[in-house]
């Protein structure tokens, strides 16, 4: 009887991944809002995962970040960033961060506002999720919100070997980053600013107190990437009235990078709006090209 079972079962397997599909069952499919858990550094950490249903095989991989103060759930539940994965086949892995010398979640992004080793973190629940969802290694991808656009530069910084490109909404690199740049290899590289931004700002003038070290003016962020990656083509684009888009292109590897300048906007996540489609399907068009 069991005999008859596991070929039953092994048949089944065969048919599912016949058209390059892996179907994921029911068992397999966390609960939607429901933490997992990753023991990192003797401590528990918390993630969300969402696998659609028919997730191709060597699926992409991509992490979302959220920002300073911030819960995984909400913006797994809220951005739309599900029906996104679902429709173009990629796996979706949003982490919880962990609390900082104040009480509040964070990522640590070469911070002093906590010891926390968020990158060896990362990269190492990135390389699990390869492995236990046969997902591509090649293709694992991070982008951010805020602090956790901080995190995603200092992760394609530091492991270009774990993640291909990085995308930041409102977020930018944090200093000491920027003080380290002439190690980086090159890397895609997406950046979507509100130049009104008082909390990080565009021109540089982020405060270094804190622990936060301040950072670089964006533009020059984005020149640095551009080079840095051997852009040779620079296009403009106008989004909407109070967008542009700025695309660095024909560059090492064919990377790319992007810069979404967004005219008096603050500190927020922009929509279809002002960006022509919402800030995670322009990320996932980014990522979509590697």
């Amino acid at each position: 009887m069991h005999g008859r079972r596991f070929v039953f079962l092994f048949l089944i397997a065969i048919m599912s991944s016949s058209n390059g599909t892996i179907n994921v069952a029911a068992a397999e499919q966390p609960s939607s809002g429901k933490f997992l858990a990753f023991t990192h550094a003797g401590e528990e950490r918390k993630y969300l995962l969402h696998l659609p249903q028919e997730l191709p095989e060597k699926a992409p991989l991509v992490f979302m970040l959220h920002g300073y103060r911030g819960d995984a759930r909400d913006y797994m539940a809220e951005l739309g960033v599900k029906g996104i994965a679902d429709k173009n086949g990629f796996a979706l892995c949003v982490p919880q961060g962990a609390r900082d010398v104040k009480g509040i979640p964070h990522w640590n992004a070469r911070l002093k506002i906590s010891r926390t080793d968020d990158i060896d973190f990362l990269s190492k629940l990135a390389i699990q999720l390869q492995q236990s969802h046969r997902l591509d290694p090649a293709r694992t991808f991070v982008c951010g919100v805020s602090n956790g656009g901080f995190m995603s530069y200092t992760l394609v910084a530091e492991r270009p070997d774990v993640f291909r490109a990085a995308a930041s909404v409102i977020g930018t690199m944090s200093g000491y980053t920027w003080k380290h740049r002439s190690q980086i290899q090159p890397a895609p590289i997406l950046q979507i600013s509100g130049l009104n931004d008082e909390v990080v700002p565009y021109d540089g003038s982020m405060s270094r107190s804190g622990g936060w070290g301040g950072a670089p003016h964006q533009q020059t962020i984005m020149d640095f990437w551009s080079k840095l990656n051997k852009t040779r083509t620079a296009e403009v684009v106008q989004i909407s009235d109070r967008t542009t888009a700025h695309y660095y292109r024909k560059g090492t590897n064919d990377h790319e990078v992007w810069h979404y300048k967004v005219k008096g906007f603050g500190h927020r996540i922009p929509g279809a709006n002002v960006l022509g489609d919402t800030a995670f399907e322009v990320v996932w068009q980014f990522f979509s090209k590697y």
